[in-house]
């Protein structure tokens, strides 16, 4: 993860700030509402954001039957994300395009590390008790200790939900700073709320105001694993939470929307809520990810699309 910004400290938890915030949750439907609609991309500038968000992208399996083989297929799409003669087509027959990240569970981050060797795209790891983060808090520091010694630069944590629902702050403040001791500076740490869990708007703000206190790098919306995912109405509340935190410190947190993101029209709209709620720092990989699989897949036959006028088959833009 590289970055023009000064990593985020941290600070003391200030319990007044987290108490007072309250969200609004019509005005939220309203804002969000317009997203989609406000700001549209044709042509060559839609064929432009679409790169931009291949770019940005956590190429992730987390699956239960991951293998080392399925790790290598991915990290070679990790490489060449996109066709070069499309690449080609589209005006940029040299540039090197490539995912942002790849993110996996600690028992593949050798395989991962291994296979983009040579690269400069790091490998971010899952940890701290993923998904549901109910392991002894012990355990939890030792994943995290696992997956750096195997090479990860990045690594996903989750919080316990039960600070958030229970309104312990203190609590959740505390263990995301070990957390972020235990990432020290050999790898960035993105913050997972599991907002679905999460019990409101208002507490969704909390919390994401807590863990940039306590230090994260990024926030982050989900496992992928809850019922409720991604939506834009938790990634408004939490890019807000991040412009605040911008004004009252001076520091930049970054946002990972992360479960369901499976369309290029999706990944447009993310894009635009960054650029029109946190400008367009937040529109580059040092501050903005998106947690997607199949995403990619769309993503590529949009911009096919783009050059012949046609869809491709599936088949025709493999994942390895």
């Amino acid at each position: 993860m590289t970055s023009k910004n000064t990593r985020n400290p941290g600070m003391p938890l200030n319990l007044d700030w987290v108490l007072r915030a309250h969200i609004n949750r019509s005005a939220v439907e309203r804002r969000v509402a317009t997203i989609p609609t406000r700001r549209t991309v044709k042509k060559e500038w839609q064929a432009a954001w679409l790169l931009r968000a291949i770019t940005c992208m956590d190429l992730t399996t987390l699956s239960g039957d991951d293998t080392p083989g399925r790790v290598r297929r991915l990290c070679a799409k990790a490489r060449q994300p996109v066709r070069p003669d499309m690449l080609g087509k589209l005006g940029f027959p040299n540039q090197d395009v490539t995912v942002g990240a790849v993110c996996v569970y600690p028992s593949r981050v050798k395989d991962a590390v291994e296979a983009l060797k040579g690269s400069n795209i790091p490998v971010a790891s899952v940890a701290a008790g993923f998904p549901a983060g109910q392991t002894p808090l012990p355990q939890r520091i030792a994943e995290i200790e696992q997956a750096i010694e195997s090479g990860a630069r990045e690594i996903d944590i989750v919080i316990t939900r039960t600070h958030v629902l229970t309104g312990d702050w203190q609590s959740l403040y505390d263990e995301i700073c070990q957390f972020r001791k235990t990432c020290g500076d050999a790898a960035h740490m993105k913050t997972i709320l599991a907002t679905g869990d999460l019990g409101t708007l208002t507490q969704i703000y909390q919390a994401s105001l807590v863990v940039m206190m306590a230090g994260s790098d990024f926030i982050k919306t989900s496992t992928g694993k809850e019922e409720v995912n991604a939506t834009l109405e938790f990634g408004l509340v939490m890019t807000r939470a991040i412009r605040e935190y911008h004004e009252i410190t001076g520091f930049k947190v970054g946002f990972k929307p992360a479960g369901g993101i499976s369309k290029a029209k999706q990944a447009l709209a993310w894009q635009a809520l960054m650029k029109e709620e946190l400008g367009d720092d937040w529109l580059m990989p040092g501050l903005f990810r998106i947690g997607a699989s199949s995403l990619l897949t769309d993503l590529e036959r949009q911009l096919y699309h783009f050059i012949t006028g046609h869809y491709a088959a599936r088949h025709h833009m493999p994942m390895g």
